[in-house]
């Protein structure tokens, strides 16, 4: 069965490792094969960062020890935006279809509910991405926009929705 828990800064290496993963798995995210830049220091302060607020969550999807999802909330630190906050969601290929997507939105949406108080939640999602865009439905998102060439992949402009939820 597969674990939803809160990221430590021990799992940074294979939180490391999994961006590589699913940035080679697929053109959904905002990286590619390549992974996000951070070096291992970097992710486990920020990991220990996040730990520590009640404004930012960073759950990780645990399959016998490896890393098969992760998911992140932030809630904006200005006081003119503070009622709002951010998410991305990620799921290992192999893993789509197991409702790991779903078990993260609602612990996302609880935790944006109490203790960060949030409002509003927004994210961005390729407008192509069917099976994201019909999660993010399922939970109440309304599209509210498109961003003509959010992503440009391959030296091609992708287009990515812009959704809400009202919380």
């Amino acid at each position: 069965m597969v674990e939803i828990r809160r990221a430590m800064p021990d799992d940074a290496e294979k939180i490391l490792e999994y961006c590589k993963i699913i940035g080679g798995e697929t053109e959904n995210l905002t990286f590619g094969s390549e992974g996000v830049s951070f070096t291992l220091e970097q992710e486990q302060e920020y990991l220990e960062r996040i730990l520590r607020s009640d404004r930012q969550i960073y759950l990780v999807a645990v399959d016998d020890e490896e890393v098969v999802g992760t998911a992140v909330f932030e809630a904006y630190g200005r006081p003119r935006l503070a009622h709002r906050g951010e998410i991305s969601i990620s799921v290992k290929k192999s893993m789509w279809g197991n409702h790991i997507g779903t078990r993260f939105m609602e612990e996302i949406i609880y935790f944006a509910k109490t203790p960060a108080h949030i409002e509003i939640i927004s994210l961005e999602v390729r407008s192509d991405n069917e099976r994201a865009i019909s999660l993010y439905k399922k939970f109440g998102f309304e599209k509210i926009g498109t961003f003509h060439g959010f992503l440009k992949i391959n030296g091609a402009d992708i287009d990515c929705d812009i959704m809400t939820l009202h919380l």
